[in-house]
């Protein structure tokens, strides 16, 4: 069986068996990345879809209860960081200094407003080597944030039965 069941007086509460828990946790991973990859090519708005989401989404299965994985931090650290990456490509050519800094900044100012998620520290990298434009902060930035923010809140809280997320904001 998937699940080991602790029999509680007031409710029942449902376990993820250890030896499953990192294919449970790898599958959540990857149903939130096949739904952003198949709103990425079917739908005609754009990409909802970076490769810092990929490890964003191990981060809100693997380690869903620390500080990193909560909503708050994931929209805003991404936010930011792609922000910082765009302003930066704007100001300085790319180069080794360009490049230390964006990510320098990004990381410094996630961490000054304590909305630190790592995965969003390679934002700024994309945003220089990619030379993404402003509408890249709401497609794919803003719209896969909160899509890769909902799918993780339903299949943790739903169908893996975790207490997700700790806090909205």
């Amino acid at each position: 069986l998937l699940f080991v069941y602790n029999v509680n007086v007031k409710d029942v509460k449902t376990k993820i068996s250890n030896k499953l828990e990192p294919w449970i946790n790898g599958l959540g991973a990857g149903v939130v990345i096949a739904v952003l990859s198949f709103l990425t090519f079917e739908l005609p708005l754009g990409a909802w879809l970076i490769f810092s989401f990929g490890s964003s989404a191990l981060v809100v299965f693997v380690f869903y209860t620390s500080d990193f994985a909560q909503p708050k931090n994931i929209f805003l650290g991404h936010l930011l960081s792609i922000c910082v990456g765009i302003l930066i490509n704007n100001i300085l050519p790319v180069s080794p200094l360009s490049l230390g800094l964006a990510v320098g900044l990004a990381v410094a100012l996630m961490a000054f407003f304590k909305i630190t998620h790592p995965p969003a520290a390679a934002n700024p990298l994309i945003a220089i080597f990619a030379n993404v434009s402003n509408d890249f902060i709401l497609f794919p930035i803003v719209a896969g944030s909160l899509t890769l923010i909902i799918l993780s809140f339903l299949i943790n809280k739903y169908l893996f039965k975790r207490n997700y997320p700790k806090n909205w904001f």
